[in-house]
């Protein structure tokens, strides 16, 4: 599974990843050191930026901001912005698959329209959603 050139991370492999879950962040490491040497774009939206610095932001942890951050400018993500089209979209996509979240049915939607040829999550039903290939720390 590591035929794409353009990855969209959703919020969860990035917290694994910062924040060092012990289950999660040799697997995230070598993501991302792939992602590196293969050139591969990553891409996210401000979902996962927003989602992300909740807890910081909450809990004072302006270093974890910080390191947010830094990780983001180092490793290039790109963001993608959620607008009217985006939203109509995952709107379609949450008529057709009624249990998917809001927020899910957004960062797919910013996958597709952002061209991704990849979705990178840890949530499995995700992978209902056929046009878009999902990953999933398992797949690792």
């Amino acid at each position: 599974m590591t035929d794409f050139k353009r990855v969209y991370i959703d919020t969860s492999p990035i917290i694994y990843y910062l924040e060092h879950s012990a289950l999660y962040v040799d697997k995230m490491k070598k993501f991302f050191e792939m992602c590196l040497s293969r050139n591969i774009q990553i891409v996210t939206s401000v979902i996962t930026v927003e989602e992300y610095l909740v807890f910081p932001y909450a809990n004072g942890k302006m270093e974890l901001i910080d390191n947010f951050k830094r990780f983001m400018d180092y490793m290039n993500i790109e963001v993608v912005n959620i607008d009217s089209e985006i939203a109509e979209q995952a709107a379609k996509i949450r008529g057709q698959f009624k249990h998917f979240k809001g927020m899910d049915s957004l960062q797919i939607t910013a996958a597709k329209v952002s061209e991704c040829d990849m979705l990178f999550t840890n949530d499995k039903q995700l992978r209902q959603e056929k046009e878009l290939p999902c990953m999933t720390l398992d797949d690792l």
